[in-house]
């Protein structure tokens, strides 16, 4: 794998570079093609029902401290909790649209991302309305490495051994 944006490395004989594969996407991404819009449109309705389930199901957690009676400070505290960390997950996924996490930041902040599971959700049904979640850095980072790839495997023209040489004496005359 490259290290630069694991596209697999080019052995002898093939053709360059693969794209990334994304989530939902696999590799349509790159052409557009092969049911492109139907996924974008499948994971922005997907994401978004997704969501409202969530709130639903949080809404009923919330029923749930009412109806215990504990205190209205704990009540706050967890719709404080969750707001916070639902808008710090949206934040997270949606850079992690346009750069590549830190892997040890991205496992620090696990357990704020699940508890702030509805703000990535909203980042995924946002992003899609536009271009595929992480589609964007996967194309910057494909055509960088279509572009290496050209570069390396142009030839020159010529025999490099056959090369005049550019003094006036030739080699071996005095």
């Amino acid at each position: 794998m490259s290290d630069d944006n694991g596209t697999p490395d080019t052995t002898a004989g093939s053709t360059g570079p693969r794209p990334e594969p994304l989530r939902f996407f696999g590799t349509t991404w790159v052409e557009h093609d092969k049911g492109y819009t139907p996924r974008r449109v499948g994971v922005a309705v997907g994401s978004l029902a997704a969501a409202v389930a969530s709130c639903l199901v949080l809404r009923f957690a919330y029923q749930g401290l009412q109806i215990a009676d504990i205190g209205a400070f704990v009540t706050v505290l967890v719709v404080v909790m969750f707001a916070v960390c639902s808008a710090l997950a949206f934040r997270h996924t949606w850079d992690g649209f346009t750069r590549r996490p830190d892997p040890d930041r991205q496992a620090s902040l696990r357990g704020l991302l699940a508890i702030g599971f509805i703000g990535s959700l909203l980042a995924y049904f946002f992003r899609s309305l536009t271009e595929a979640p992480g589609e964007k850095l996967h194309r910057e980072e494909y055509e960088a490495a279509l572009d290496r790839h050209r570069r390396r495997t142009s030839r020159r023209t010529g025999n490099p051994t056959r090369k005049r040489r550019r003094s006036g004496r030739r080699p071996g005359t005095e």
